[in-house]
């Protein structure tokens, strides 16, 4: 038993919410030992992290399993000032503190969930494939771009005691996100007024609405992540002009319901996308046919919307129907209570679609074609 075992067990604890290990954020302090009981000191990025509770009893248990320490006392400090700026340079890596990490030489892939129309299920969709995309072991990040209409964070059961979601740690100008079913989540709900009664409402303009977008995007440390969602707000405004400005590399999904009103609209969004540069990659209905007990189908919104509006935006490139998500009263019910349908009832009808969306979603990967690879010549 020695003090360098202690500390390299300690190390390999990882941080919950910079998904790293303690060691490489330079946060081991001392290790001293004495008659089996250990003295491990840490430093915590800032005073009041919300994780060092967690983080104190992982490093106590890491501790207790070398062999030979039976005790063990954890000595929590924080980081300084300079140890805080250079973690977050670290962090940062090669971009500079405003640089947008998603740009066209990044490896994380990009996809805008839109709509043409509002109240088609477009955010509990993509909170749903978030969770499923996680849950086949991708790192997954989620900005609730909706800033008028945001509903991620309840929909993902982002919410405390006090039924407000949790505000994201800052550590000087950068903010981790909170994580819910492994998807690291931002939305401007969590910078709103802390008050259950009247969360407060957004009533911004474009530069403001921009601005947003810009420091979710510059400002929000998703670390190494395969796949950043983004919910769109319905229609072709302020949002999607500036995510087509930051982001024309990404890819994007029209969400719409069956019936043609909503359908011919959809379409419009995914014209805006395309002059912005953006891929259009699939269509989703939602709120189709439900099958009923005696076997019989529900088409409440109709039939087709989803299938002509992919033949209506494969005029350039083929863009495919990736699925079909029935009514379901287990999906809507699974969202009222903040739960993902495809974690709590994976076999109601609608989960099973989306989760097969998920997978087509996954399939369609950024290519590599035409673009720089992050290497160095020495």
């Amino acid at each position: 038993m020695t003090a360098e075992a202690v500390r390299a067990a300690v190390s390999t604890v990882r941080d919950p919410e910079l998904r790293q290990p303690l060691g490489d954020l330079d946060m081991v302090r001392e290790i001293e030992l004495a008659d089996g009981r250990a003295r491990v000191g840490i430093a915590l990025t800032i005073v009041g992290c919300p994780a060092a509770d967690r983080i104190e009893r992982d490093v106590r248990s890491a501790a207790l399993s070398v062999p030979g320490v039976a005790a063990v006392d954890v000595v929590v400090g924080v980081m300084t000032p300079d140890e805080r700026a250079a973690l977050t340079t670290r962090l940062r890596g090669d971009r500079g503190a405003r640089e947008n990490p998603f740009g066209p030489d990044s490896l994380t892939r990009v996809v805008a969930i839109t709509s043409g129309k509002g109240g088609v299920g477009k955010s509990t969709l993509t909170a749903n494939l978030a969770v499923a995309l996680a849950r086949r072991g991708l790192a997954v990040g989620l900005i609730d771009a909706d800033v008028h209409g945001f509903s991620i964070p309840g929909l993902l059961g982002l919410v405390g005691d006090d039924g407000l979601p949790p505000q994201p740690t800052r550590i000087d100008g950068l903010m981790l996100p909170p994580i819910a079913h492994e998807v690291r989540t931002i939305s401007i709900g969590m910078f709103l007024p802390r008050d259950a009664a009247a969360p407060g409402a957004v009533a911004w303009r474009g530069p403001m609405l921009h601005r947003t977008v810009s420091q979710f995007l510059t400002d929000v440390y998703f670390g190494d992540i395969d796949v950043l969602l983004i919910d769109m707000p319905p229609g072709t405004g302020d949002v999607a002009i500036s995510v087509g400005q930051l982001l024309p590399h990404a890819d994007v999904v029209v969400v719409t319901t069956p019936q043609s009103a909503a359908a011919d609209v959809a379409v419009r969004s995914g014209l805006v996308a395309r002059q912005t540069g953006q891929r259009v990659v699939g269509v989703v209905e939602n709120m189709a046919a439900m099958s009923l007990p005696d076997g019989t189908t529900l088409d409440l919104f109709g039939a087709g919307g989803g299938a002509a509006v992919a033949a209506a935006l494969s005029s350039d490139a083929d863009v495919p129907l990736l699925g079909s998500v029935p009514l379901s009263p287990t999906l809507r019910g699974d969202a009222d209570a903040g739960r993902p349908v495809v974690v709590a009832h994976p076999d109601d009808p609608a989960a099973r679609a989306i989760l097969d969306i998920a997978d087509a979603i996954a399939r369609y990967g950024r290519g590599l074609s035409g673009r720089p690879l992050p290497l160095h010549v020495r």
